[in-house]
């Protein structure tokens, strides 16, 4: 095969009607041919004059030749030079190719061997996928629920009720779960309180082994630690593959530890909380998250299909395929407790993200691959970087950088150097690809196309009471036509960017660009008023008394106008709720327990509704109080 020139275009034939030339060199002109005079001939093409337009005389002679110059820059070398890719060791990366052609010369048999191809793929990911989905009974708890990396015993705030009564039962149960794997790396994104302590980006895991030794019935957990993160911290079940077991809810339980093993350091809470749990020793099953071994199978499928394909049409929809529904479904699926509505969401999610991947193919994919083969250069840079980019809780996820907020960006850790880098990266790699347009004469038409996409961008900022939020599948559709050409950056580039979007809609789904305050606030403070809480009056009993003490708190009335009433939470479980009808303006609590101090917190009521709670005061053990810090306290 006669192999052209890395960066000139393929030669052009000329031919023009008028005049031909016989094999024996002689020049014949036809009769609407016209000779000129040598005189009148030229070497300049020729032009007609046009009137320059009479606002030029407005603009500086220099201002006119600097537009003119970078006007030329931006068109590029004249003829344009398309890239294409010139394989290193062609022999040897076309090989499968002409293994291929050798063995089955015909295209129908091909295109058997593609859907047995296909058959043995489906057969493989299936049957490896079915033992991962479904776990065999545990002996005396019958077959474990699903659990996500979040799921807990005990809701935020006011969410289980007056004293937690919506969370019950507090002990005497027992619950067969099972964890996925991964769930180490789960963290709260916005500030928890636990006690007078504000919790963030971290495993919400309070609690563990309270003796030396760290038995397993030693070791207790506060009701609203992640189940998962607990059992991994506890050593029940490893990180890498998830697990089986069950969990046993034991009611009250004080001084809970903070204890660092198995790389998760838990939270330490020195009062009491009316729902704990601990795991049984001895039910931990062997049911595994097989989502390593299914990663092996759709590597092993997707890395054959790139080595012997070299049609576009049949590599990008296969590959897509694929790897959709190994993100769906083994990967990074959706937080659901039940593994059928998994698969309906995969399937509901994959027809409209095929109609994007269909206008991507046309316009991107096509574009760059045809006459591509270099089979062992695309495996690695554009196959490479599309797992790179749909394994996205593995890779990208671990740089920390939650949200693009101002908020997140200085609270969470390591992320200002984090962003920096992101910037800087993106920066060179779009002047890379802006040069790389330049080369190939289509740059005008790109900066026209992406002047289109910061206009749009900047007119949906402009709506009013929503905010525009650029998630990781749109990212990748205003990125990737950027890589529409046959070099190797633009391979890699493309490749992460398509695995990403396939990533970001089988894990999220279609979210919107535009969101308003409360979706992306989740669980972060309203901003709301905050409670005028009166300096307490405290009675400490003395056990001789045999009173035990208590502290009394009040509040002026009438309440601010978007409120009728106030909700108090002790060691953060709700315990009071008064209301302004009723005349309720003090709240009076018995200690619990002498041995160790009581947080309280208060927060506005509207209806059951609660707004944002204060920040925690502490009652301490020797009867002295210390008033809440300004701000709110989440729950």
């Amino acid at each position: 095969m006669e192999q052209q020139d890395d960066e000139a275009a393929p030669p052009h034939a000329y031919h023009d009607d008028a005049t031909s030339v016989s094999s024996d060199g002689t020049i014949t002109i036809g009769e609407d041919a016209v000779l000129i005079d040598g005189a009148e001939a030229s070497d300049d093409e020729n032009y007609p004059y046009r009137q320059p337009s009479p606002i030029l005389k407005y603009i500086p002679t220099r201002v006119q030749r600097t537009s003119r110059a970078i006007t030329r820059w931006a068109k590029g070398p004249q003829p344009p030079r398309p890239w294409k890719i010139q394989p290193y060791f062609p022999t040897v990366q076309y090989a499968p190719v002409q293994f291929l052609n050798n063995y089955f010369p015909k295209r129908k048999q091909k295109v058997l061997l593609l859907i047995f191809f296909y058959i043995c793929w489906l057969l493989c990911f299936g049957l490896v996928l079915h033992r991962s989905a479904f776990a065999s009974d545990i002996p005396g708890h019958g077959s474990p629920v699903r659990v996500t990396c979040t799921d807990r015993f005990w809701n935020d705030g006011n969410g289980c009720g007056l004293n937690g009564n919506l969370c019950r039962p507090f002990e005497n149960s027992t619950l067969a779960f099972r964890c996925p794997a991964n769930c180490k790396r789960v963290e709260v994104v916005n500030p928890h309180a636990v006690g007078d302590q504000e919790v963030n980006y971290r495993p919400l895991v309070i609690g563990g082994p309270t003796n030396k030794e760290k038995d397993l019935e030693y070791t207790f957990y506060r009701g609203d630690s992640f189940i998962c993160g607990a059992a991994i911290h506890a050593g029940f079940i490893s990180n890498q593959d998830g697990g089986c077991g069950v969990v046993s809810l034991v009611g009250e339980q004080s001084r809970f530890p903070s204890v660092k093993q198995n790389r998760i350091t838990s939270i330490g809470f020195d009062s009491y909380f009316p729902k704990s749990f601990s795991f049984l020793s001895g039910t931990s099953s062997k049911c595994r998250d097989l989502r390593w071994p299914l990663l092996g199978v759709s590597l092993t499928f997707t890395i054959l299909l790139s080595l012997f394909t070299t049609s576009p049409a049949v590599f990008l929809p296969s590959v897509y395929t694929g790897i959709f529904f190994h993100v769906a479904l083994a990967s990074d699926p959706p937080n659901l407790t039940d593994y059928y509505s998994i698969v309906s969401i995969a399937l509901g999610r994959f027809l409209p993200a095929s109609f994007c991947m269909f206008v991507v193919y046309k316009y991107c994919v096509r574009r760059q691959q045809v006459g591509l083969h270099a089979q062992f250069e695309k495996t690695i840079l554009w196959l490479g970087g599309c797992w790179v980019g749909a394994l996205n809780n593995y890779t990208f996820d671990r740089i920390p950088i939650q949200r693009l907020t101002p908020h997140d960006i200085q609270q969470q850790p390591g992320a200002i150097p984090a962003l920096i880098i992101v910037v800087l990266s993106l920066f060179f790699i779009a002047v890379g690809q802006a040069w790389a347009i330049r080369v190939e004469g289509r740059l005008p038409r790109y900066l026209a196309v992406y002047g289109i996409f910061v206009a749009c961008i900047l007119a949906m900022v402009a709506v009013p009471k929503m905010n525009v939020r650029i998630h990781h599948y749109i990212l990748a559709l205003l990125l990737v036509p950027g890589t529409a050409m046959q070099n190797r950056p633009s391979l890699l580039f493309q490749g992460i960017l398509i695995g990403l979007f396939i990533n970001g809609i089988a894990r999220w789904g279609f979210d919107s660009i535009l969101q308003t305050p409360d979706e992306l606030r989740g669980d972060a403070p309203l901003g709301s008023l905050l409670p005028l809480i009166l300096p307490p009056i405290v009675y400490n009993n003395p056990i001789s008394s045999g009173l035990l003490p208590n502290i009394t708190f009040e509040w002026t009335l009438p309440l601010p106008g978007l409120y009728d009433g106030l909700s108090v939470l002790v060691n953060d479980v709700e315990r009071f709720r008064g209301y302004e009808d009723r005349g309720k303006n003090s709240f009076t609590w018995v200690r619990h327990d002498r041995e160790v101090p009581e947080y309280f917190r208060f927060g506005f009521l509207s209806g059951s509704r609660t707004a944002d709670y204060t920040k925690a005061g502490k009652w301490a053990v020797n009867g002295g109080w210390t008033e809440m810090r300004p701000g709110p306290g989440l729950a």
